[in-house]
């Protein structure tokens, strides 16, 4: 394959695929550096943007001058901006995202103690609306026009609409109270059990993942439409192709650019609904943790849940970026 070269009417070589998607991962990972930078400035920029000041809050209502000015000097907030940046930039590369003022325990292990039940939220949040969100939206494409594409669609309306809380509470309202077939809050560790464990994330996974059911289901039923006109597709059609391999093979593997971006777009609205959840469920996660930093301004802790939550977010990002070099060969030649 040759390509033509600015300048030239002669046709210049390709470079091998492997090369090609190399540089493109190259492209994407260097593309992280500045993004993160900013989000670091805006995070660090929260303790002194942010009204108040830490060091009277710790110290208390009936602190003395001397002791804030104590305090603001064992936690740095005395020396210019740029320094204490330049501190706590160098303490997360290595890991180090500062002390609880209240508890005075290491930032990181206050979230390694809860990460296991946010993640377990996340993941299984994630892995029932993929799957409920592509199966209903390829029915919905294939049978377009129908009753079930319209109580498809209907659905997807009504689960992006109703916010998270208000679906927890009829959840727990009726599942737990009524029928009593789920926990009505709480989380068991998976070392406690694999039923326990699966139990306990049903009622909140569901909450959570309604609202990406409806918005995977209508980006997938969309990009199956637009697939499904094309003129290979009808090609198919007219030698006899089964309906699902027609729909799975052909349609849905074309339309995965736009259902995996929505995917990754979709882990923002997680981040913000894993702490409603976790606050709906009493689920003890990150999510439980933000809330009660938040509420008692324990600044070290926000700042290092807010740049954890940052970092997966570009993180996953990137990873789809570099998905789509397999899903659409084209990717790699831009």
């Amino acid at each position: 394959m040759r390509a033509t070269t600015p300048g030239s009417r002669e046709p210049g070589p390709v470079p091998p695929v492997p090369l090609l998607m190399l540089s493109y991962i190259l492209r994407r990972l260097l593309g992280v550096i500045p993004v993160m930078l900013v989000v670091g400035v805006f995070v660090f920029s929260l303790l002194h943007l942010a009204p108040g000041d830490p060091a009277a809050i710790i110290a208390g209502d009936n602190a003395t001058a001397e002791n804030i000015a104590r305090i603001r000097a064992s936690l740095g907030l005395d020396r210019p901006f740029l320094t204490q940046f330049l501190d706590w930039g160098g303490g997360v590369l290595r890991g180090d995202l500062g002390v609880s003022m209240f508890s005075g325990l290491p930032v990181s292990q206050l979230i390694l103690q809860r990460v296991e039940a946010t993640v377990s939220l996340a993941v299984s949040t994630m892995f029932v609306a993929v799957v409920l969100a592509v199966t209903l939206g390829v029915l919905a494409a294939w049978k377009a026009g129908s009753l079930l594409d319209r109580a498809v669609m209907g659905v997807a309306v009504t689960g992006f609409s109703v916010p998270v809380f208000v679906v927890g509470y009829l959840l727990v309202y009726f599942l737990s109270m009524k029928l009593r077939w789920f926990p009505v809050q709480g989380y068991r560790p998976l070392a406690d059990g694999l039923w326990d464990w699966a139990r306990h994330l049903v009622l909140p996974s569901l909450a959570l993942g309604l609202a990406y059911v409806a918005l995977i289901a209508r980006i997938t039923r969309t990009s199956m439409l637009e697939v499904m006109s094309e003129d290979y597709m009808r090609t198919a059609r007219a030698k006899g192709v089964a309906t699902a391999p027609l729909l799975l093979r052909h349609a849905l593997k074309n339309a995965a650019v736009p259902i995996v971006t929505v995917i990754g777009i979709g882990v923002a609205l997680l981040i913000s609904g894993v702490v409603i959840t976790e606050s709906v469920f009493n689920i003890p996660g990150i999510g439980r943790l933000v809330v009660d930093a938040i509420t008692r301004r324990d600044y070290p802790i926000i700042q290092g849940v807010m740049i954890v939550f940052a970092g997966v977010y570009v993180l996953i990002n990137l990873g789809v970026d570099i998905l789509y070099c397999f899903i659409d060969p084209r990717i790699r030649y831009r």
